[in-house]
Protein backbone atom coordinates (compact mmCIF):
# COMPACT_ATOMS: atom_id res chain seq x y z
CA UNK A 1 0.00 0.00 0.00
CA UNK A 2 1.30 3.59 -0.90
CA UNK A 3 -0.69 5.42 1.90
CA UNK A 4 -0.82 5.27 5.61
CA UNK A 5 -3.70 7.09 7.62
CA UNK A 6 -3.11 10.38 10.18
CA UNK A 7 -5.67 11.29 12.24
CA UNK A 8 -4.80 15.05 11.72
CA UNK A 9 -5.73 17.87 15.12
CA UNK A 10 -8.82 18.78 14.13
CA UNK A 11 -9.86 14.91 13.98
CA UNK A 12 -10.44 14.27 10.87
CA UNK A 13 -8.43 11.71 8.35
CA UNK A 14 -5.68 12.51 5.64
CA UNK A 15 -3.45 10.16 4.43
CA UNK A 16 0.46 9.89 3.80
CA UNK A 17 1.73 9.05 1.25
CA UNK A 18 5.17 6.76 0.99
CA UNK A 19 5.60 7.56 -2.84
CA UNK A 20 6.66 10.81 -2.01
CA UNK A 21 6.53 11.15 1.57
CA UNK A 22 3.95 13.80 2.91
CA UNK A 23 0.42 13.57 3.86
CA UNK A 24 -2.26 14.60 1.75
CA UNK A 25 -3.60 17.32 3.59
CA UNK A 26 -2.33 19.62 6.27
CA UNK A 27 -1.34 17.86 9.58
CA UNK A 28 -3.21 20.36 11.56
CA UNK A 29 -6.72 19.61 9.73
CA UNK A 30 -7.60 18.23 6.91
CA UNK A 31 -11.22 18.89 6.72
CA UNK A 32 -10.36 22.80 8.30
CA UNK A 33 -7.86 23.20 5.40
CA UNK A 34 -9.64 21.98 2.66
CA UNK A 35 -12.87 24.10 3.91
CA UNK A 36 -10.63 27.10 4.21
CA UNK A 37 -8.84 27.44 1.25
CA UNK A 38 -11.07 25.61 -1.64
CA UNK A 39 -14.25 25.80 -0.42
CA UNK A 40 -14.14 29.27 1.66
CA UNK A 41 -11.68 31.06 -0.84
CA UNK A 42 -13.09 29.59 -3.97
CA UNK A 43 -16.36 27.98 -3.86
CA UNK A 44 -18.03 30.14 -2.10
CA UNK A 45 -16.63 33.54 -3.31
CA UNK A 46 -18.24 32.58 -6.80
CA UNK A 47 -21.33 31.84 -5.18
CA UNK A 48 -21.15 35.06 -3.21
CA UNK A 49 -20.68 36.96 -6.79
CA UNK A 50 -23.77 34.96 -8.31
CA UNK A 51 -23.07 32.38 -10.18
CA UNK A 52 -25.63 30.23 -11.65
CA UNK A 53 -23.08 27.86 -13.62
CA UNK A 54 -19.88 26.71 -11.89
CA UNK A 55 -17.30 24.40 -13.49
CA UNK A 56 -14.89 23.41 -11.37
CA UNK A 57 -11.21 21.94 -12.06
CA UNK A 58 -9.28 19.62 -9.28
CA UNK A 59 -5.37 19.07 -9.44
CA UNK A 60 -4.75 16.48 -7.19
CA UNK A 61 -8.36 14.99 -6.40
CA UNK A 62 -6.11 12.49 -4.04
CA UNK A 63 -8.93 11.60 -0.91
CA UNK A 64 -11.61 13.43 -2.52
CA UNK A 65 -12.24 15.61 0.35
CA UNK A 66 -12.69 18.25 -2.03
CA UNK A 67 -15.18 17.10 -4.19
CA UNK A 68 -17.71 15.93 -1.48
CA UNK A 69 -17.23 19.55 -0.05
CA UNK A 70 -18.47 20.85 -2.79
CA UNK A 71 -21.08 18.18 -3.02
CA UNK A 72 -22.28 19.61 0.15
CA UNK A 73 -22.39 23.01 -0.94
CA UNK A 74 -24.41 21.91 -4.29
CA UNK A 75 -26.82 20.79 -1.96
CA UNK A 76 -27.13 23.97 0.05
CA UNK A 77 -27.79 25.85 -3.21
CA UNK A 78 -30.07 23.97 -5.60
CA UNK A 79 -30.13 26.72 -7.95
CA UNK A 80 -26.97 26.54 -9.23
CA UNK A 81 -25.48 23.68 -11.55
CA UNK A 82 -22.08 22.85 -10.27
CA UNK A 83 -19.67 20.86 -12.77
CA UNK A 84 -16.78 18.86 -11.33
CA UNK A 85 -13.78 17.37 -12.96
CA UNK A 86 -10.70 15.70 -10.79
CA UNK A 87 -7.44 14.93 -12.27
CA UNK A 88 -5.81 12.09 -10.09
CA UNK A 89 -2.43 10.19 -11.63
CA UNK A 90 -2.45 8.03 -8.30
CA UNK A 91 -6.04 6.68 -7.91
CA UNK A 92 -6.63 5.60 -4.62
CA UNK A 93 -8.12 1.58 -3.96
CA UNK A 94 -11.10 0.78 -2.97
CA UNK A 95 -10.15 -0.34 0.61
CA UNK A 96 -8.31 2.68 1.41
CA UNK A 97 -11.54 4.99 0.88
CA UNK A 98 -13.68 3.31 3.08
CA UNK A 99 -11.38 3.80 5.78
CA UNK A 100 -11.44 7.90 5.42
CA UNK A 101 -14.67 8.50 7.87
CA UNK A 102 -15.26 12.11 6.05
CA UNK A 103 -18.93 11.52 5.52
CA UNK A 104 -19.08 10.54 9.40
CA UNK A 105 -17.19 12.89 10.26
CA UNK A 106 -19.07 15.87 8.67
CA UNK A 107 -22.41 14.13 10.01
CA UNK A 108 -23.17 13.04 6.42
CA UNK A 109 -23.15 9.71 6.40
CA UNK A 110 -26.35 9.01 3.99
CA UNK A 111 -23.39 10.32 1.45
CA UNK A 112 -20.99 7.78 1.86
CA UNK A 113 -21.93 5.56 -1.34
CA UNK A 114 -21.51 8.54 -3.44
CA UNK A 115 -18.32 9.23 -2.10
CA UNK A 116 -17.22 5.92 -2.73
CA UNK A 117 -18.79 6.30 -6.56
CA UNK A 118 -16.70 9.38 -6.82
CA UNK A 119 -13.63 7.46 -6.30
CA UNK A 120 -14.34 4.14 -8.32
CA UNK A 121 -16.81 5.71 -11.57
CA UNK A 122 -14.64 4.74 -14.31
CA UNK A 123 -12.52 7.42 -16.16
CA UNK A 124 -14.60 10.04 -18.01
CA UNK A 125 -17.96 8.63 -16.87
CA UNK A 126 -20.50 11.09 -15.46
CA UNK A 127 -22.02 10.47 -12.18
CA UNK A 128 -24.77 13.11 -11.77
CA UNK A 129 -26.26 13.94 -8.12
CA UNK A 130 -28.84 16.29 -8.72
CA UNK A 131 -27.25 19.76 -9.41
CA UNK A 132 -24.04 17.92 -9.58
CA UNK A 133 -22.14 16.70 -11.83
CA UNK A 134 -18.87 14.98 -11.38
CA UNK A 135 -16.44 13.25 -13.72
CA UNK A 136 -12.54 12.47 -13.26
CA UNK A 137 -9.31 11.54 -15.10
CA UNK A 138 -6.06 9.39 -14.42
CA UNK A 139 -3.87 11.61 -16.19
CA UNK A 140 -0.59 13.61 -15.43
CA UNK A 141 -1.50 16.75 -14.41
CA UNK A 142 1.24 18.76 -16.68
CA UNK A 143 -0.47 16.33 -19.79
CA UNK A 144 -3.93 18.10 -19.03
CA UNK A 145 -4.99 20.90 -21.64
CA UNK A 146 -8.01 22.79 -21.64
CA UNK A 147 -8.91 26.29 -23.29
CA UNK A 148 -11.48 28.60 -21.11
CA UNK A 149 -13.53 25.98 -19.91
CA UNK A 150 -13.32 26.31 -15.88
CA UNK A 151 -14.55 28.81 -13.46
CA UNK A 152 -12.56 27.45 -10.85
CA UNK A 153 -9.49 25.59 -10.32
CA UNK A 154 -8.95 23.63 -6.94
CA UNK A 155 -5.27 23.75 -6.83
CA UNK A 156 -3.99 20.82 -4.76
CA UNK A 157 -1.03 19.18 -5.61
CA UNK A 158 1.67 17.82 -3.87
CA UNK A 159 4.14 20.45 -2.80
CA UNK A 160 6.63 22.51 -4.39
CA UNK A 161 9.28 20.39 -2.57
CA UNK A 162 7.61 17.01 -3.68
CA UNK A 163 7.01 18.36 -7.36
CA UNK A 164 8.38 21.40 -8.28
CA UNK A 165 7.49 20.59 -12.13
CA UNK A 166 3.52 20.74 -11.26
CA UNK A 167 4.18 24.83 -10.05
CA UNK A 168 6.27 26.42 -12.10
CA UNK A 169 5.17 28.85 -15.11
CA UNK A 170 4.62 26.53 -17.73
CA UNK A 171 2.04 24.83 -15.39
CA UNK A 172 0.52 27.86 -14.56
CA UNK A 173 0.24 28.97 -17.97
CA UNK A 174 -2.05 26.08 -18.67
CA UNK A 175 -4.00 26.84 -16.04
CA UNK A 176 -4.19 30.39 -17.15
CA UNK A 177 -5.67 28.92 -20.03
CA UNK A 178 -8.05 26.75 -18.86
CA UNK A 179 -10.12 29.59 -17.16
CA UNK A 180 -12.74 31.59 -18.13
CA UNK A 181 -12.39 34.73 -18.14
CA UNK A 182 -13.08 36.42 -14.35
CA UNK A 183 -11.91 32.72 -12.97
CA UNK A 184 -9.77 31.63 -9.55
CA UNK A 185 -7.46 29.55 -8.83
CA UNK A 186 -6.97 28.39 -5.01
CA UNK A 187 -4.04 26.80 -3.42
CA UNK A 188 -3.00 26.24 -0.08
CA UNK A 189 0.12 27.27 -1.02
CA UNK A 190 1.77 30.45 -0.65
CA UNK A 191 5.49 30.02 -1.20
CA UNK A 192 7.03 33.10 -3.42
CA UNK A 193 7.99 30.84 -6.40
CA UNK A 194 4.48 29.59 -6.94
CA UNK A 195 3.32 33.68 -6.67
CA UNK A 196 5.79 34.58 -8.99
CA UNK A 197 4.74 31.80 -11.39
CA UNK A 198 1.18 32.67 -11.18
CA UNK A 199 2.06 36.62 -11.91
CA UNK A 200 4.32 35.61 -15.06
CA UNK A 201 1.57 33.67 -16.49
CA UNK A 202 -1.10 36.85 -16.11
CA UNK A 203 -2.90 35.95 -12.69
CA UNK A 204 -3.38 38.99 -10.36
CA UNK A 205 -3.25 37.85 -6.50
CA UNK A 206 -5.42 38.03 -3.78
CA UNK A 207 -2.80 36.65 -0.56
CA UNK A 208 -5.45 35.92 2.15
CA UNK A 209 -4.74 34.56 5.85
CA UNK A 210 -3.81 30.38 5.83
CA UNK A 211 -5.94 27.65 7.89
CA UNK A 212 -4.83 26.73 11.35
CA UNK A 213 -1.48 27.64 11.56
CA UNK A 214 -0.23 28.50 8.19
CA UNK A 215 0.25 32.38 7.89
CA UNK A 216 -1.31 32.84 4.02
CA UNK A 217 -2.57 31.33 0.99
CA UNK A 218 -3.14 32.02 -2.60
CA UNK A 219 -6.09 33.07 -4.63
CA UNK A 220 -5.52 33.59 -8.31
CA UNK A 221 -7.71 35.50 -10.96
CA UNK A 222 -7.60 35.78 -14.84
CA UNK A 223 -9.13 39.56 -14.06
CA UNK A 224 -7.31 42.37 -12.26
CA UNK A 225 -6.80 42.13 -8.98
CA UNK A 226 -9.89 42.40 -6.02
CA UNK A 227 -9.54 41.62 -2.78
CA UNK A 228 -12.14 40.43 -1.10
CA UNK A 229 -12.27 38.64 2.39
CA UNK A 230 -14.02 35.70 2.48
Amino acid sequence: MDVSPIRTEDGSITLHSTRFDVPYHSIYGAVEESLHVFICAGLQRLILDGSTNISILEIGFGTGLNALLTLFEAQRHPQIQFQYCGLEGFPLSGNVIADLEYTNYLNRPDLQAQFEHMHRISELQDLKIDNFIFCKEHIKFEDYKADNQFDLIYFDAFAPTTQPELWDENMMASMYAALKENGALVSYCAKGSFKRALKSAGFQLDPLPGPSKKREMTRAWKVPSRSVEC
